[in-house]
């Protein structure tokens, strides 16, 4: 709020970085936003491709279903504008309350899908008991835990499902009246948060440790399996017309634009350039999933090396920044319009500790707290790193690298 004016408005997360901390910090945001949005288009085609397998009930190889949404998401993604999404977003949330209230009833009334566990994560989790666990599980397939790492797995699952600061700058920017946005958000939180609890307890508490991810893909009767799989494909186009366009516009505009000159959208080059960089983006998102099969662990690490650091460890580094630049202003300081500069009188250290001392309490915390996201986010990647060697090195999903066969069996 106190970075953004009239003349001056903020229009993306880079933008206070650039303000606090200068270019060097706005690009590598912008690198890593791109990154992110990339690694989102890879685990819908991941989601949507192991759909479609289910749909087809495996008679297509599964790099064939992947490579049908991709075609789908690059069809999609020659949308420039997102103008007309609004309605279809909203359609979109609904459709996937509908799939949340269907998995409900047919877990309660159906065991899990066995098929598709033991496929992903080997024999261990073929049909045996359901075992249900409070606290941490202990260590061992037949619990389905394996302890330590398997919180931070699954807290990375909770961290790719909630995160969402990065974006929230650039809806804000859009909004007529920006309170509007401060509604819309928490309501959408709230929505989101309680949705979520009810329905990963409900699920839990019938499927235990055979609960598969995504959700509707754990269903074993095959007519109501196919049913939210083919609503899913639906929501899953929508998202990935609106994440692969934010995407290549955030990598074109902050990362061609800005490093490599690139013409402006809005010509003609700009437009052309537009119509090759969707096939070209899709693709590689479609690599990078054909390469690491493994739907929770590959979301587990995104959220882990990009979500976490936009939604915890960059909101504490950058107040922690601003506060200090702020209080370290004094009276005598000004800022001249015609040369605009800034008539500071001291720089470097000097001035970061007078600055940290006037409000030292907040700006301790700001820090601790970067550095307790900064552990969480290295622990994410550890754990995601460890998740995806076992799946791979020992075999214990059929699932492998621009393979036939799909995760979910």
């Amino acid at each position: 709020m106190y970075m953004d004016s009239d003349r001056y408005p903020m229009k993306s997360y880079a933008d206070c970085f650039f303000r606090v901390y200068g270019k060097w910090a706005r690009h590598g945001v912008n690198l890593l936003q791109a990154i992110q949005l990339l690694f989102t288009v890879a685990v819908l085609i991941l989601g949507n491709g192991q759909a479609i397998s289910q749909i087809s009930n495996g008679s297509l190889c599964f790099i064939v279903c992947l490579v049908i949404f991709m075609a789908a998401g690059m069809v999609v993604g020659q949308i420039r504008t997102l103008q007309r999404f609004g309605w279809l977003a909203n359609f979109s949330v609904w459709i996937n309350v509908l799939i949340l209230f269907i998995v409900m009833g047919v877990a309660a009334n159906s065991p899990p899908n066995f098929k598709a566990t033991e496929a992903s994560f080997g024999p261990d989790f073929g049909p045996g008991p359901i075992h249900r666990y409070a606290g941490t599980p202990p260590s061992g397939a037949a619990s389905g835990g394996n302890g330590f790492t398997g919180s931070l797995n699954g807290l990375n699952q909770a961290v790719y499902s909630y995160g969402g600061a990065m974006l929230f700058i650039s809806f804000l920017a859009e909004m007529r009246h920006p309170w509007d946005f401060w509604k819309g958000m928490l309501f959408a939180d709230l929505f989101i948060y309680f949705v979520y609890m009810f329905f990963g307890l409900f699920v839990y508490s019938y499927q235990g440790q055979y609960a598969y991810n995504p959700v509707m893909q754990g269903l074993s009767p095959y007519n109501w399996q196919t049913a939210c799989n083919i609503m899913n494909l639906v929501t899953g186009l929508i998202a990935a017309a609106l994440y692969g366009n934010i995407g290549i516009k955030v990598a074109y505009v902050e990362v061609f634009q800005e490093l490599f000159k690139a013409p402006p959208l809005t010509s003609k080059r700009g437009k052309l350039l537009w119509v090759a960089l969707v096939p070209a983006y899709w693709v590689i998102a479609w690599v990078v999933c054909a390469a690491i099969p493994q739907f929770s662990y590959i979301s587990g690490l995104v959220g882990a090396v990009c979500i976490l650091q936009f939604t915890y460890t960059f909101p504490a580094i950058l107040a922690f920044g601003f506060q200090i630049q702020k209080d370290a202003m004094t009276p005598e300081e000004s800022f001249d319009p015609v040369t605009k500069t800034y008539n500071r009188i001291d720089t470097g250290m000097k001035r970061w500790v007078r600055g940290f001392m006037v409000k030292w309490h907040l700006n301790s915390f700001n820090f601790f707290y970067f550095l307790g996201a900064l552990c969480t986010a290295a622990l994410g990647i550890y754990s995601s790193c460890l998740g995806l060697i076992s799946a791979f090195q020992g075999g214990s999903s059929v699932a492998t690298s621009f393979g036939c066969d799909a995760p979910t069996g």
